[in-house]
């Protein structure tokens, strides 16, 4: 029987602790299994965040936990987008693809389960991920559980929000241009994007946006997402890009102090836009707090054309987009129509199609460039922090995914400018919930590391957390409030 007290005992602990919480013998994984669901079952009509349930499958696995796993019996949830999961359908809340089970476990969703977790559902995400709002036609919006007229962020927006209302300590989410960070700043989590390569997207694909799109977690502590790193990462054979791994663990990695770093900070946005007063709050006090921890910052500014660079970013999304529908139609049966999406996502399909081969290659080689430049910018630095969003989070409406002119939509992706750099650079970042707003908005900053080095980032902000926890902050809507 779920009790009050066990749901209060329950949204107060991590991921690992709620494994730890299991092996000691004080709760079973049948019983953190049906904790979660009831509060899913309560909260979610007012989020709106897990679209797809699959609690029958979440019981089973809970039943079977594997008692040396490092998160045994915790309930989990899949984002609905790109991870396969065998008999449920991953839609990208498009109503195309809706109808359509996974033939088979991808690697990353056979590497949740290996590691204890029981998946309960899906979570809500935008059409086809192209947003930083979670607000799609097929499943309505996903509210943000410290204020409900602003957005949870995108496109791991029902992740985001189901974590931080506590519903689980930890969910899938994955990023092409901030989709993990973007969320986890707009729901104070943490929200780390690997570097490149970092976690296979077999057997379903080789390679997701040229190395751009990224798949990890968002959380509420710095060592769930380290142990959820653990136990995910690694390439299989084949795979176009495989950094290099740490001898040790990346749990191991964040326990050690962080001593004497070289860190840069950048305040003006690249593309010369302004920074939210809020936001530049929040980096220069994490700056201070870095500083008295003994790291060494100077203040930078990116130097690369982020107006060229994204430009180039989201053409190369387009034929991406373009391929990715091309080859889902023998398994939908039917070529996509323009009444099965939304109109941007059509907007997005069109102009694929109207780039040709040449163009195609050349955005590719200039997005390549760019990273170049950029990764030797900041070569120097052990780390570099900016803010995650220019801005704190949005009302929604904002990015409107009704919009026709593809390049009008993208320009208004401003916000998430600190962001598509690291994904096309292939450089790992981190968002930290390290400020709120007077009103009681969260307020991210980022941490970016060197290529394969998530070590020195979960490093930092183990020290951060420690330094200013976060952890007993918690929304007005709140499992176990």
């Amino acid at each position: 029987m779920v009790t009050e007290a066990l749901i209060r005992d329950y949204a107060a602990r991590d991921g690992l602790g709620l494994a730890e919480w299991v092996r000691d013998g004080d709760v079973s994984a049948a019983e953190l299994a049906e904790t979660a669901i009831t509060a899913i079952e309560r909260l979610n009509p007012q989020l709106n965040a897990v679209t797809i349930k699959a609690y029958d499958l979440g019981r089973q696995a809970a039943a079977h936990a594997p008692a040396g796993a490092p998160f045994a019996g915790v309930p989990f949830l899949l984002k609905d987008l790109g991870s396969q999961w065998q008999g449920v359908p991953a839609t990208a809340s498009c109503a195309w693809l809706r109808d359509l089970p996974a033939p088979v476990d991808g690697e990353s969703t056979r590497r949740v389960k290996q590691a204890g977790f029981s998946i309960l559902g899906r979570s809500n995400v935008p059409e086809n991920g192209w947003c930083i709002s979670t607000e799609p036609r097929l499943y309505g919006r996903t509210h943000n559980p410290w204020r409900a007229d602003v957005t949870s962020g995108g496109s791991s927006g029902g992740a985001a929000a189901a974590v931080a209302a506590r519903l689980l300590p930890l969910a899938e989410a994955s990023d092409g241009a901030g989709s993990i960070r973007v969320p986890a700043s707009n729901c104070g989590l943490v929200g780390l994007k690997p570097s490149r390569g970092r976690v296979s997207s077999a057997p379903g694909a080789v390679d997701v946006w040229y190395g751009g799109a990224n798949f990890l977690c968002v959380s509420r502590t710095v060592r769930d997402t380290a142990a959820y790193l653990d136990a995910v990462a690694g390439g299989t054979p084949g795979d176009p890009y495989t950094p290099a791994t740490p001898s040790g663990s990346w749990a191991e990695a964040a326990r050690q102090p962080a001593k004497g770093l070289r860190l840069a900070m950048v305040t003006r946005a690249p593309d010369g836009k302004p920074v939210h007063p809020e936001v530049t709050a929040a980096l220069r006090g994490t700056a201070r707090l870095l500083e008295g921890l003994g790291h060494t910052v100077e203040e930078i500014d990116l130097d690369f054309d982020a107006p060229t660079a994204w430009a180039a970013y989201t053409r190369m999304g387009a034929v991406q987009t373009a391929a990715m529908f091309a080859a889902l139609e023998p398994v939908a049966g039917r070529p996509v129509t323009p009444e099965e999406v939304e109109p941007i996502t059509w907007a997005a399909i069109e102009r694929g199609r109207s780039i040709s081969g040449v163009g195609h290659a050349a955005d590719v080689e200039a997005l390549r460039q760019f990273g170049r430049i950029l990764v030797g910018q900041l070569l120097p630095f052990d780390a570099v922090l900016t803010p995650t969003l220019t801005q704190p989070p949005r009302p929604f409406g904002h990015w409107d995914m009704t919009m026709t002119d593809y390049d009008a939509y993208n320009a208004l992706w401003s916000d998430a400018v600190f962001m598509f750099p690291f994904n096309l650079s292939g450089l790992p970042a981190l968002s930290l919930p390290m400020h709120w707003t007077p009103d009681g908005l969260p307020v991210g900053v980022q941490l970016a590391g060197r290529g394969g080095d998530e070590a020195t980032l979960l490093r930092l902000a183990t020290q951060l957390e420690a330094a200013q926890p976060w952890i007993d902050r918690r929304p007005p809507l709140c499992a176990g409030a």
